[in-house]
Parts: structure tokens; C-alpha cells; sequence
């Protein structure tokens, strides 16, 4: 064989492994997209589809990772239609990173400020991290989730008793018990049917009443999405038959901004979170031990236009896979002009 026709064959090998290494690297990036696409696609279309899609929307900013892989390995494989797929759905979770809901501040005259604890304790296993907590920072209302029997016993034994003489619970062992606690005097409201307990009660706060209810439904596990909608959508008729009332609606959602279960709880009851009002609607509460800003917002505090948010934290606490949060509240009364 002479060199000229060996070079051709060698310069033939190389291309032909070049073709499979571009259709691989198009098949793979096309993968990525359709998947990205999937969950995208249902963000715009205002639905929570289908597992894994359900589950996939809790993370929906980390879906950028994944996006620009494949665009890397369409613009290697020049798949010129992946380039384009690629740099659209990247414009489309940049799109739906911004935080969701309404800016409005409550105009009245200030009646009270108000310090509102959320904190899911994991079975109870958080309970004295808890009792820390509020004993350092004091707050003025505290929605307690998964407070099985011993986390209930252990609160009212405590010396938060005198501080929250008042209080709501639904009793039950495990993840299905819950607690409000309160400095308020309260009058109890119906509990919201579902898996897991979510009282309610009404506060009165320097005379003016106030709403508060406990959120816990369902997580949208694998085969349970159904359930899962079904006890948000239980939430959002509290927050449609109380608009226009103040309310506190506060606890483990099992669900982010960018699930449309949630939103439509938002737009019921013309609810805002309080983490969005103060900067920080993407700051991650579970799981706990994610590394930095990792992990996903599920823990909330929506309160109606009567409140204005001043701050919001997210506090990390031993013994629990959630950060409890910490919100300063001001109450306002309606102002003159809508009487």
C-alpha cells in the first residue's frame, strides 16, 4: 500500500469516529433537553405533570447545570439545532428564576410587630434545638411541624409555657403531629383535613384578628402526587375564604414558587411570602445538610396585605433536615381611605 492511499484510509478512520463522537454527543445533549424541556414546559404551562416532572420543579434553578452540559456538548457535536434548543431553554429558567408574587406593602398605620418562628423538628428528633431557638430569638407566634407526642410534652413542660400560654396542637405521634404556639391569646379554628396535623386558629393581636394557619400537606412522593395536590388545594380554599382578613399562613409546604399548587394558594388568597418581600425567595430550607446554597425553598410564611415583612432568616437547627424560619412581621391597620 503506498502512503498516499494509507494517509487516506487513516484520514477516513478519523472522520468516521468523528461522526459517532458528534452523534453521540447530539443524542446525549438531546436527552438533557428533553428532559430540562419536560419541567420547563410545565412551569409555563402553569401544571405540575407528572413524576418526575413534580419533583423535578422543587429544583428547578439547578436544572441550569444540565442545560448548559448539553449545550457544551451540542456545541462540540455541531448540532446547530441543539445550539439553538440549548440557548432557549437556558433563556427560559433564567426567565422563571424571578421570584414569583406581588411587591405591595402594607400602607395603614403600624398596629404591632410580630415575630413569626416556622420550624419542621423530623419526627420530634429537632425538639430541643427548637426550645434554643425561641428561647434566643423570642419569637411572638411558633408553627411547629412533625411535633410528635414527646416534642408536645417536652414544649409544654418547658418554661415556654408561661412565655406562649396559648397554643393549638393537633396530638399525633410521628410526622403527623403539629403545634402553634403563641404570646396571643387565641380561639381555636378548624383544622385543615389532610395526612398530617395542620391547625388553625385565630389570634387576637392588640385587638385586631389575625388568622393564623399551620401548613404541612403531603410531600409529592412517587405515586402520592395526587395526594400531595389535593392538600395544597386545601390551603388555597383557607386562602380564598379568608381574603381579606389578616392572615399568617406558615409552615412545611412541601413545595416551591415554582409549583403551581403553591402559586395558586399566592393567588387565592392575595398572599405574599414573606422570604420574597425581603430578598431572599431562592434561600434553600431543605434538605439541611445541602452544602452552601444547594437545596430548595419548601419552608414559607405567606402573609396578607396587611403585614409588611421587615426581615427573614433561615436558621439552621441540630437534629432536623429543615431550616426553620424566622420572620419579622409588622401588623397594619386598614388605612382611611378604604374605610
Amino acid at each position: 500500500m503506498t502512503d498516499a492511499a494509507s494517509g487516506d484510509l487513516r484520514s477516513g478512520t478519523g472522520d468516521g469516529g468523528r461522526r459517532r463522537v458528534n452523534r453521540a454527543g447530539a443524542w446525549a445533549a438531546g436527552l438533557l433537553l428533553a428532559g430540562v424541556s419536560a419541567v420547563a414546559g410545565c412551569r409555563a404551562a402553569d401544571s405540575d405533570g407528572i413524576t418526575p416532572v413534580t419533583q423535578l420543579l422543587a429544583f428547578l434553578p439547578w436544572l441550569i447545570a444540565p442545560t448548559v452540559a448539553a449545550l457544551l456538548l451540542a456545541l462540540l457535536a455541531r448540532w446547530r439545532t441543539g445550539m439553538l434548543w440549548g440557548v432557549v431553554a437556558l433563556g427560559a429558567l433564567a426567565w422563571y428564576l424571578e421570584p414569583y408574587g406581588a411587591d405591595a406593602e402594607a400602607d395603614g398605620p403600624p398596629v404591632s410587630g410580630i415575630r413569626v418562628l416556622s420550624s419542621n423538628v423530623q419526627f420530634g428528633r429537632g425538639t430541643d434545638a427548637l426550645i434554643d431557638t425561641i428561647t434566643r430569638h423570642e419569637p411572638d407566634i411558633v408553627f411547629v411541624e412533625e411535633c410528635d407526642y414527646s416534642c408536645q410534652d417536652t414544649l409544654e413542660r418547658n418554661s415556654l409555657e408561661t412565655a406562649y400560654p396559648y397554643r393549638q396542637a393537633v396530638r399525633a405521634g410521628g410526622s403527623e403531629g403539629s403545634l402553634v404556639l403563641s404570646a396571643f391569646p387565641l380561639k381555636a379554628a378548624p383544622t385543615v383535613p389532610g395526612t398530617m396535623g395542620m391547625p388553625g386558629a385565630t389570634a387576637d393581636v392588640r385587638g385586631h384578628a389575625v388568622r393564623l394557619q399551620l401548613a404541612h400537606p403531603m410531600p409529592p412522593l412517587p405515586g402520592q402526587v395526587g395526594l400531595w395536590q389535593r392538600e395544597l388545594g386545601r390551603l388555597r380554599d383557607v386562602a380564598a375564604n379568608g381574603a381579606g382578613d389578616a392572615t399568617i399562613l406558615a409552615g412545611d409546604f412541601n413545595a416551591t414558587q415554582d409549583h403551581a399548587a403553591f402559586r395558586h394558594i399566592l393567588d387565592a388568597g392575595r398572599l405574599r411570602d414573606a422570604a420574597r418581600l425581603t430578598g431572599h425567595a431562592r434561600t434553600p430550607s431543605w434538605p439541611s445538610s445541602a452544602p452552601g446554597a444547594l437545596g430548595t425553598q419548601i419552608d414559607h410564611v405567606l402573609v396578607s396585605a396587611e403585614f409588611s415583612a421587615e426581615d427573614s432568616r433561615f436558621l439552621k437547627l441540630a437534629d432536623t433536615d429543615h431550616r426553620a424560619l424566622l420572620v419579622d412581621l409588622t401588623l397594619h391597620a386598614p388605612s382611611p381611605s378604604d374605610d
